[in-house]
């Protein structure tokens, strides 16, 4: 009987140590699950601020991108207005320079009258055969000279 007894109490002992090794073990992955967890915990609201900061940071481009845009777009209608304004002063002057054109040629062709009538053929007033009478000076080289309108006006 003895025998019997000291085998069931080893027994007793055995069970009671693999249940407190269970329970050890138990408690180990308790904690360990309870740190993964609060390190998944951490781990989420570092991504959501780093998500939030990132949604920060376009909100901000895309304000300054519609500054920019606001700001080009002002630029492009003043320009537009600019571009308008010397397309009608060059039609302005384009008008101006065929009516001095159709002047010179008119002051031309007296002059050419009144050297004929006269028949005076002095060298400063003789025609080249090769110039029209509506180019004596040059006039279609003048094309590319700026004229003061107001400074040579006729009356």
């Amino acid at each position: 009987m003895s025998s019997g007894t000291s085998s069931g109490s080893s027994q007793g002992t055995r069970s009671s140590r693999s249940e407190d090794d269970l329970n050890l073990l138990q408690a180990q992955m308790e904690r360990k699950r309870k740190r993964r967890k609060e390190s998944n915990r951490e781990s989420a609201r570092r991504s959501r601020m780093r998500k939030q900061q990132h949604l920060d940071e376009l909100t901000s481009q895309v304000n300054q991108l519609k500054s920019q845009n606001q700001q080009l777009s002002m630029a492009l209608s003043l320009t537009t207005q600019n571009l308008v304004a010397v397309q009608a002063q060059n039609s302005v002057l384009q008008t101006q320079k065929m009516e001095l054109q159709s002047r010179l040629c008119a002051l031309t062709e007296i002059l050419m009258c009144m050297n004929s009538s006269t028949n005076t053929t002095s060298a400063a007033t003789t025609i080249p055969a090769t110039t029209s009478a509506c180019d004596i000076f040059g006039a279609s080289s003048w094309n590319q000279l700026p004229i003061d309108l107001y400074q040579y006006q006729c009356f």
